[in-house]
């Protein structure tokens, strides 16, 4: 028989404020102001390579989901939008544990900017990606081929309720005016595992450098501390 396996390399890859897999948006464009930078690896570190990409105000990235790789997969998986507890096909899924780990995500192109060691870089907004992600291919979004309104969302046909957040100012004012927003929009989106409702539980998360804590109750998040990580 054939050997059809194929040989893949990262052309870029991604920088985030999301250090860990916990607190990522579940989905891109869920946090607009999620921002990220994609940086070349120098063997497509070309300027031509991106001749023309400005036009476009939408990328398809083709990653990797490395923090996801597996020796067996498993031809069910328990979505976190069915609160853990029920299994569908992981081809009815998103789930990052599949055969191949591959993921796709649409992201808004913000911008070309070059940078001194790294080239021309591409800012872009409503990333989903863990920090360092491996970026296989970037493509251009295309609205009158890739939008499709009448489709059908299956399990997950609407985004779920956003949470009301209540961060005290002076915490809020410790965080870099750029990563504000962002963060603000992410713990909205409650960064909790679905299957987890504890009002007294206490959650940890990483962002962009800033160890996050913070509980829920009911429909409101309170952030209960903002710290400096001192690894960073």
């Amino acid at each position: 028989m054939k050997d059809e396996s194929i040989k893949i390399e990262p052309v870029a890859h991604i920088r985030t404020d999301f250090c860990d897999k916990f607190g990522i948006p579940r989905q891109a464009g869920r946090v607009a102001a999620a921002t990220g930078k994609i940086v070349f690896v120098p063997k497509y570190r070309n300027p031509d390579a991106l001749r023309g990409i400005e036009g476009f105000s939408h990328l398809w990235l083709l990653f990797d989901f490395s923090a996801a790789h597996r020796e067996e997969w498993s031809p069910t998986v328990r979505p976190p939008r069915l609160g853990g507890n029920e299994r569908v096909g992981v081809f009815a899924s998103r789930s990052p544990f599949r055969p191949n780990a591959v993921g796709l995500s649409c992201v808004k192109l913000e911008g070309v900017a070059h940078e001194d060691g790294s080239g021309d870089v591409l800012i872009v907004s409503g990333a989903d990606l863990m920090d360092g992600t491996p970026i296989y291919d970037v493509k251009p979004y295309l609205p009158y081929a890739d939008a499709h309104p009448e489709a059908r969302g299956g399990f997950a046909p609407s985004p779920k309720e956003t949470l009301a957040v209540d961060c005290p100012p002076e915490l809020l004012a410790a965080l870099p005016e750029g990563q504000r927003e962002a963060l603000l929009g992410v713990l909205a989106q409650d960064p909790r595992p679905q299957y987890q409702h504890d009002p007294e539980r206490v959650y940890g998360m990483s962002f962009g450098g800033w160890d996050v804590k913070f509980r829920v109750c009911g429909e409101r998040l309170e952030v209960l501390s903002l710290a400096e990580n001192q690894q960073r």
